[in-house]
């Protein structure tokens, strides 16, 4: 897990209202919401019924 170094914008009432972050940090989180993005994709793809073809048939394919 990173680090955030966060700065908090608020309004007259003191509510946050928005986030500032350093660059670096931000770009991280980007990252890591990706991954995360794809190891949900992988987990609800290996959830399903697999069906497998043989290396042979699936090189044909891709050749047609």
């Amino acid at each position: 897990m990173i680090e955030l170094h966060a700065d908090f914008i608020v309004d007259e009432a003191g509510q946050k209202k928005a986030i500032l972050l350093p660059v670096k940090e931000w770009e991280q989180v980007l990252i890591d919401l990706e991954e995360l993005d794809d190891i949900r994709t992988f987990d609800a793809a290996k959830s399903k019924p697999q069906e497998f073809i043989p290396l042979k048939a699936a090189l044909d394919s891709l050749s047609r």
